[in-house]
């Protein structure tokens, strides 16, 4: 065999995601799974090893485009269906696959690379961090109440099938996009994953539907959830499964949040990725009976330095130097001058003494503003070489606004 990868072609579909699903435990998708990321796949941006005509390594990239702090939209290369066999592992297969995969990503003019990991110990050695965070809840309804912050009783609220309120949805999530670093604007294709509910993955829940919150006919928040019954001896134990709760009025979400708290016979609300400064926790009455829970999610790192640090926004004026380490993607490595602002910025090698250096991990995972710079420079991340410069730097990359990823992919 050689282990260099090649591109996908067409009809290697079906082998390639299959060996795909093996790696991942062997249970195959449904139709309507199959058909859905077969239509996504960008085949020309798949790559593929194989022993012979068997593949044995896979890895593919969706073309997005994430909002970054500012309200900018950069071209994203979303890293996807990366898989070695187990019985071709150590071979150096992941490796080349990224390398070729992020080579031929960056020629096409992707900004930056960004991926969700099965598992975190994978990606830093490529040069990706941890740039968001999602929140995991699970609200006891029995004995939490949901607060009415002015304006919730006048919303109008009504039940309807997720299909007919597709477009209108996202034309909504559309809205939020440059509101929140982190979120993915979704190319046409996309929207049929907010319609993916095949019954196998239910686990034993309802069929999903949505909910509407509109003041004067305009929506302003939706939330898509199933039920799941459950009954005991003393009473129901069902739960509200939430998909989704998006909304861009304050009011809206209490509402829609009070709606999925009081359905009848359900005694719990789950939900399953919030971002971090969620007003969840500011409008239950008992915050520790919602079982809040902090993950990892979106994986970030540059793809092109440069014009991944000029295409943001910050927070504060910074001129600032980094020397960035990066020998998996050496053309980034060296040393580079920031200038910018709220208004926009520059990015350019220079040779002048840096104020910071730093692995390209760090700076992937501060990118959109989760994770400090100071955090990074206490756990042994970032070094800094001018007196006051992490302080600056550290304001300068934070957003008021904190980074999400809405849905894997």
């Amino acid at each position: 065999m050689t282990t260099e990868p090649r591109v996908l072609a067409k009809d290697e579909w079906e082998s390639w995601y299959e060996a795909l699903e093996w790696a991942f435990g062997g249970v195959k998708e449904t139709g309507q799974e199959r058909g859905l990321w077969r239509d996504l796949t960008e085949v020309d941006r798949s790559y593929g090893v194989w022993d012979g005509d068997r593949p044995v390594g896979t890895i593919g990239a969706f073309s997005f485009g994430l909002s970054v702090p500012g309200g900018a939209v950069v071209p994203s290369a979303g890293i996807t269906m990366v898989s070695v066999a187990a019985t071709h592992r150590r071979r150096g297969i992941l490796r080349r696959m990224m390398r070729r995969a992020l080579e031929d990503y960056r020629e096409a003019g992707d900004t930056l690379a960004i991926l969700t990991a099965s598992e975190p110990a994978i990606y830093g050695r490529f040069g990706f961090g941890t740039a968001t965070q999602r929140v995991i809840a699970e609200i006891d309804t029995a004995r939490v109440s949901v607060a009415a912050p002015p304006g919730t009783d006048g919303m109008a609220l009504s039940v309807v099938d997720p299909a007919a309120a597709l477009g209108r949805c996202e034309e909504l999530y559309a809205r939020m996009v440059p509101r929140r670093p982190g979120m993915l604007e979704r190319r046409p294709g996309w929207e049929r994953l907010m319609l993916l509910d095949p019954p196998p993955a239910r686990n034993g829940a309802s069929a999903r539907r949505v909910v509407l919150a509109e003041r004067d006919g305009e929506l302003l928040g939706y939330a898509r959830y199933a039920m799941k019954p459950g009954f005991e001896l003393p009473g129901p134990t069902g739960t509200v499964v939430v998909h989704d709760l998006d909304a861009v009025d304050p009011a809206a979400y209490a509402a829609l949040l009070r709606f999925l708290a009081g359905i009848d016979l359900m005694t719990s609300v789950q939900l399953r990725n919030l971002p971090v400064d969620s007003a969840l926790p500011h409008l239950v009455s008992d915050v520790r009976r919602c079982d809040l829970r902090v993950q990892d999610k979106l994986y970030l790192r540059p793809l092109e330095l440069g014009a991944a640090l000029a295409a943001r926004a910050y927070t504060t004026e910074v001129d600032v130097v980094l020397d960035v380490a990066d020998d998996f993607c050496p053309w980034n490595e060296g040393r580079w001058r920031l200038s910018g602002g709220p208004g926009g910025a520059v990015c350019e090698r220079t040779g002048d003494p840096a104020d910071l250096a730093l692995p390209v991990r760090a700076l992937g995972a501060a990118y959109l503003g989760g994770a400090s710079l100071v955090s990074l420079a206490h756990a042994g991340l970032v070094e800094e070489r001018r007196p006051g410069g992490l302080a600056v730097a550290t304001t300068a990359f934070s957003s008021p606004v904190a980074p999400w990823l809405p849905h894997s992919f």
